[in-house]
């Protein structure tokens, strides 16, 4: 960009990710630097920069007034996060002034000013762009001399308001049922019957939703089971709603005869780069749900909505912690993959409880792990939460029972 002696005006943050994409949140301290290269020595009123960050919505609606006569109604909204301003060079002035006097002179080269502000501690909205709104973040440079036009730069850049998915909320299975008799003129067919469950609610782009269902068809038809994730964007202006839909992953099952039953054992849909839930904006939500549904030509289809919420922070490795034992740092977290044992006796070593294979894998024997999962009839990630971070038995320095004589003490088993 030339104009006059401006050859360049450029914005540059500071970024605080490893993929030198500047994404901030609420709290956080956005800084960066402009960058003025001119050609010979200029004077100024000013150069300033102005961040805002604000959600927007905006459609129109086409009313009929009757008699033949039409009208368009606009329906528009706007939240503002923050308003900041500040002079990196000279002083504020009227940008009308254009007298001689106050003014700033830069020589020749290449000059860099720095910049910083916060964001403020409120709930921000993350960044978005959609069919009717949009939330927006932004730096402007403005650039003032006298007797020309200002130049101005922006350049946006992103917030994220993070979603734990490590939560209680978001960890809870995801279930339902439902039935459908179809009925053609006087003749009644058997019912479909569907039903669905997920292991947890909360999810982030890229992980895939294991999905365990049921289809039972004792119609006449053929059907043809199928998942899909939903998003809904909704925009809010006037007391009015616009909605926009749209289908972002797709499942399709194998076709399903009369008399047939399909099941789903952990069958699963990736979810692919989306933007994460917006649940606390006043004026614009996004939200997902998997949709898992029975397509039966000739009817309405038979179909369950189980709620999803996208999150930023994925889930850990081990699951939420509880504050008694996420406090303490120093604790050896090895015993996590053994099992307690009932009565509180000295521990086996690490050798007779884990396997050479089972060792290298880290997982507990497949067979161990089916029958537990038979036995509490669902998912295992659904009920391990209860008990995963229970602390291992105590063992103290002076023994609680101290030896017995020989001929009191059980004999041990030959190994």
């Amino acid at each position: 960009m030339v104009l006059g002696k401006v050859k360049s005006l450029t914005i540059s943050f500071d970024c605080l990710s490893d993929s030198n994409i500047p994404v901030y949140s609420s709290g956080d301290t956005v800084s960066g630097r402009i960058s003025l290269e001119v050609t010979g020595e200029i004077r100024v009123k000013s150069l300033k920069i102005h961040a805002r960050g604000r959600a927007k919505v905006r459609w129109t609606e086409s009313r009929n007034a009757g008699s033949n006569t039409a009208y368009t109604q606009n329906y528009t909204e706007e939240v503002e996060y923050f308003n900041h301003k500040d002079v990196l060079v000279g002083h504020e002035r009227d940008d009308n002034d254009n007298s001689e006097e106050g003014l700033h002179a830069i020589n020749s080269g290449r000059h860099e000013y720095v910049f910083s502000f916060e964001l403020p501690q409120i709930p921000l909205a993350t960044s978005f762009e959609g069919r009717h709104g949009s939330v927006r973040y932004w730096v402007k440079a403005e650039l003032h001399r006298s007797w020309l036009l200002p130049i101005k730069l922006k350049k946006e850049f992103t917030v994220f308001e993070h979603i734990d998915i490590n939560t209680p909320t978001l960890l809870s299975p995801q279930a339902c049922t439902k039935e459908k008799t179809l009925c053609c003129w006087l003749c009644t067919s058997g019912p479909i019957s569907l039903s669905a469950k997920i292991e947890r609610k909360g999810f982030t782009p890229g992980e895939s939703i294991q999905i365990f269902a049921e289809i039972e068809n004792c119609s006449s038809r053929m059907v043809v089971p199928k998942a899909t994730i939903y998003q809904t964007q909704a925009f809010y202006a006037k007391g009015k709603m616009k909605e926009v839909k749209q289908l972002v992953a797709y499942l399709r099952g194998e076709s399903l005869s009369s008399g047939k039953t399909e099941t789903w054992n952990g069958k699963q849909l990736k979810i692919p780069p989306v933007s994460p839930s917006i649940l606390d904006c006043s004026i614009i939500r996004v939200e997902y749900s998997l949709m898992v549904y029975v397509d039966i030509p000739g009817a309405m289809d038979l179909f369950l909505n189980l709620p999803l919420v996208i999150g930023t922070i994925p889930l850990h490795q081990f699951g939420s912690r509880t504050s008694s034992v996420s406090s303490q740092d120093s604790m050896n977290m090895n015993w996590l993959g053994l099992t307690l044992p009932e009565r509180l006796e000295a521990p086996p070593s690490y050798a007779e409880v884990v396997t050479e294979e089972n060792r290298h894998s880290g997982l507990a024997p497949v067979a161990a792990f089916d029958d537990f999962q038979r036995a509490l009839q669902g998912p295992l990630f659904a009920y391990i939460q209860e008990f995963r971070f229970l602390p291992p038995p105590l063992y103290s320095e002076i023994d609680p029972n101290p030896d017995q004589p020989t001929d009191e003490m059980p004999s041990c088993p030959s190994r």
